[in-house]
């Protein structure tokens, strides 16, 4: 799993509450279970005219937002099924921070597993945040996960608060398996006893 540790990139807004899973990567892009190549599913039906053409009412498919690495969303973002591929397409399409007042449970455990920081902040902080980006083209944040702070624009910070375990394993790059590697030897010391 990629670490992360710092991050300074474009954010793009999402002001949609309760985005499910099944609107971040419809069903018919699940059909494969290799993690890459899920980044054109990303917001399928919202990003794309049924006749397959740009939607030009949706927001990430503005010019302004090309390359952006971090997210705003609104509540509840990512609840629905339990779909790992949701933060796969995430992930290919190029966001490694995704901000919201709130999260699906399951959602930001998958996140956490795929190398991407879901940071949770008040709705105040979240409002002020959707107003600079729309004012400000370019808008870009740094991100500092050992710090646990945005910084924005202007300079001034924003602290956010993420579990001593998770930050840990987000700094050093752990996956589920990278966690159980760590005891790689007592697994290998077991093993050679009970064999």
């Amino acid at each position: 799993m990629k670490k992360f540790t710092t991050l300074r990139g474009i954010v793009a807004p999402l002001d949609r509450q309760n985005v499910d899973t099944d609107q971040i990567i419809p069903k018919q892009f699940l059909k494969r279970i290799a993690r890459s190549g899920y980044e054109d599913g990303l917001f399928f039906d919202w990003r794309f005219r049924e006749n397959g053409s740009p939607n030009p009412d949706f927001e990430l498919n503005a010019p302004r937002y090309d390359g952006a690495s971090i997210l705003l969303a609104r509540a509840n973002f990512g609840c629905g099924s339990s779909r790992e591929h949701a933060p796969w397409a995430l992930d290919n399409y190029g966001f490694r921070c995704i901000i919201a007042p709130s999260f699906a449970d399951i959602f930001y455990s998958n996140c956490i597993n795929n190398g991407i920081l879901p940071i949770t902040l008040p709705d105040d902080a979240m409002d002020g945040l959707f107003k600079e980006v729309e004012a400000t083209e370019g808008y870009t944040l740094s991100v500092d996960l050992a710090a646990q702070t945005l910084t924005r624009p202007d300079g001034e910070t924003i602290d956010f608060e993420i579990e001593l375990f998770l930050k840990e394993r987000l700094l050093k790059g752990w996956d589920q398996i990278g966690l159980t590697l760590r005891h790689e030897d007592k697994i290998a010391a077991y093993e050679a006893i009970s064999s």
